[in-house]
């Protein structure tokens, strides 16, 4: 496969080919043989920690490693082994095939993803596999990442780029585009001493991957931490980059202009905060605590769940209300600067646990700790194509709603950092048009419903300006689409008042 010749790559795979056919070899190696045969490689590749946390975590699921396939410690990464394959010398192009099946399964969630036959091409650079999910049909060579160029003289820690493919195999467009763990193939340092090593330019490939055990990769700084972190003094006085989440709050106001709309007039409703979750005064945001869950400063990871539910009533007919959603377990995790936010969201009693509703994207791509606190403000959230889902469709993915703001203590005795505004639990007031969150901005009716508030009404989608028949559209539709657009686009039949 003709490519442009890359020096760092030509060196890589001279290496690569000296340690499988020795420097002998290699030195009597002819222009008619172009192709030069490789084996006992290992490929170690996490597919993306957060993908792994979703699993093992949210979904209660499991890993399988079978066929030669393996699985480091800790929800670690993967390994596939006996890699074989070849190197062109005509080229420099590096194509190697892995043995092993990796299987996620979730009866929580009701997913069975099998993925086999990984296969690694430098000239491509991707990475594919054979697909199976829930026991359909086999989809072979499917590529789930785009593999960076190496820049050294081994292929360890290459960059990854999951492609919209593997969003859809793994569930979720998040993935799609999305940074993932970083990919090494490497030949275990057992499986070539017995080949002759007389060149130094052999050194650099086998001293990062002591790799009898190539998935302890996964534990950060493995190569250069290793003696310094047996030392008790230095656990004692640097903090730790990696634990439980002692504590924490998260302040999230879903979105303002749906708030509005449910204690305004048309509505008529209220707003309930419940189990420690607290609301700012003047219809304002949020505030969840008593957070629990892990951190990973050196990797830039964050997984967070919160107490507290909040509930939002209105347009309540004898006692019966039209709009009733509740938010609850509301979960915050972040990799490398973006995320997901779940929720269990109850819809008029029914209840549908773990909803993606948004993605984010912080400021920074850093997890960083100070005072034995991570602090995240503005982190912004966009609507999901689940979460969109889960709403009915009545509002687009990616809308915009409420920007949040995340801080954990690792820590019992760290301090959290205090809100801006004063909270109130229980019911927000009935009938007020707006208020003020804590940044400041006013709160507006712009969202809500033109029209009458009589029984078969029309309406309009503000947000998306698109004209929708109330009345053809349903109680629960009313909700669903409340949720996401923060508007109520349908409304339970209404007597009319005199």
């Amino acid at each position: 496969m003709p490519v442009r010749p890359r020096r760092s790559f030509a060196l890589a795979a001279a290496v690569a080919t000296a340690a499988a056919l020795g420097a002998t070899a290699l030195a009597t190696t002819t222009a008619s043989a172009a192709e030069v045969p490789l084996s006992g490689y290992e490929l170690t590749w996490g597919i993306k920690q957060s993908y792994r946390t979703y699993v093992s975590t949210y979904a209660q699921g499991t890993f399988t490693a079978t066929d030669g396939a393996s699985q480091a410690a800790n929800n670690g990464v993967f390994t596939f082994t006996d890699g074989t394959g070849t190197y062109d010398t005509t080229s420099h192009a590096l194509h190697l095939t892995f043995k092993g099946t990796l299987t996620a399964k979730s009866t929580l969630h009701g997913f069975v993803r099998e993925m086999s036959d990984f296969q690694y091409d430098s000239a491509a650079g991707t990475l594919t596999a054979d697909l199976v999910s829930d026991g359909g049909t086999k989809q072979q060579d499917v590529t789930l990442a785009k593999v960076a160029a190496p820049t050294s003289q081994d292929l360890k820690d290459l960059g990854t780029t999951l492609t919209a493919a593997a969003g859809t195999f793994l569930g979720s467009d998040s993935y799609a585009n999305a940074a993932g763990d970083p990919l090494s193939a490497l030949k275990p340092a057992s499986t070539t001493s017995p080949s002759p090593t007389p060149t130094p330019s052999t050194t650099p490939t086998q001293s990062p991957t002591p790799s009898a055990t190539p998935t302890q990769s996964a534990t950060p700084s493995a190569t250069s931490s290793s003696s310094p972190s047996a030392s008790p003094s230095d656990t004692a006085s640097e903090p730790a980059t990696k634990g439980d989440i002692a504590d924490g709050r998260l302040t999230w106001g879903v979105k303002e202009s749906f708030r509005s709309y449910v204690v305004g007039s048309v509505a008529k409703g209220k707003i309930t905060t419940s189990g420690g979750a607290t609301q700012a005064a003047g219809n304002g945001v949020f505030t969840f605590t008593g957070a629990t869950g892990g951190y990973d400063t050196d990797a830039d990871t964050l997984t967070a769940a919160f107490d507290g539910a909040v509930n939002f009533k209105g347009h309540e007919d004898n006692g019966t209300y039209g709009l009733d959603l509740t938010f609850t377990d509301l979960k915050a995790t972040l990799d490398g600067g973006t995320g997901t936010l779940t929720a269990d969201v109850t819809s008029l009693g029914e209840k549908s646990e773990d909803v993606v509703l948004a993605d984010l994207k912080a400021a920074s791509t850093d997890v960083t700790a100070k005072d034995d606190v991570i602090t995240l403000d503005d982190v912004t959230t966009t609507l999901t194509a689940a979460g969109a889902k889960a709403f009915g469709g009545f509002y687009q993915t990616g809308a915009e709603l409420d920007p949040l703001n995340l801080s954990v203590a690792l820590t019992a005795d760290a301090t959290l950092p205090t809100d801006g505004a004063s909270s109130t639990t229980g019911t927000g007031s009935s009938g007020t048009s707006g208020g003020t969150d804590n940044s400041g901005t006013t709160g507006s009716t712009s969202g809500g419903i033109t029209g009458s508030t009589t029984g078969d009404v029309t309406g309009a989608l503000a947000s998306t300006g698109s004209d929708v028949p109330v009345a053809a559209l349903g109680t629960a539709a009313a909700v669903t689409a409340a949720a996401g657009a923060g508007v109520v686009l349908a409304m339970r039949r209404r007597r009319t008042q005199a």
